[in-house]
């Protein structure tokens, strides 16, 4: 399974996956107000032999499936992007 990996310029650290390269339909758009214009980083292949290093490609997989997207975040936040990563 590919994603596309895109990185937040307003949130350093911050990173979005989504399930196909330009297509956020299933991102909330109070998330993508929080994380600004999206800048694509690369196409990742979760059922490769790469790993991930924060997270596990299949939990990956499985947020993608489940809610349409993942967030990644740097370690040390918290606040509104970490309750944003709950909804839906």
């Amino acid at each position: 399974m590919l994603c596309a990996i895109y990185k937040s310029k307003k949130k350093a650290g911050a990173y979005l996956y989504v399930p196909q390269r330009d297509n956020f339909e299933e991102v909330p758009e109070s998330l993508m107000q929080a994380f600004g214009r999206p800048y694509f980083v690369m196409l990742f292949n979760l059922a490769g032999h790469k790993q991930l290093i924060r997270i596990s490609n299949r939990e990956v997989m499985e947020r993608l499936r489940e809610q349409g997207f993942y967030l990644q975040l740097p370690q040390q936040e918290d606040g509104l992007f970490n309750s944003l990563t709950a909804i839906r």
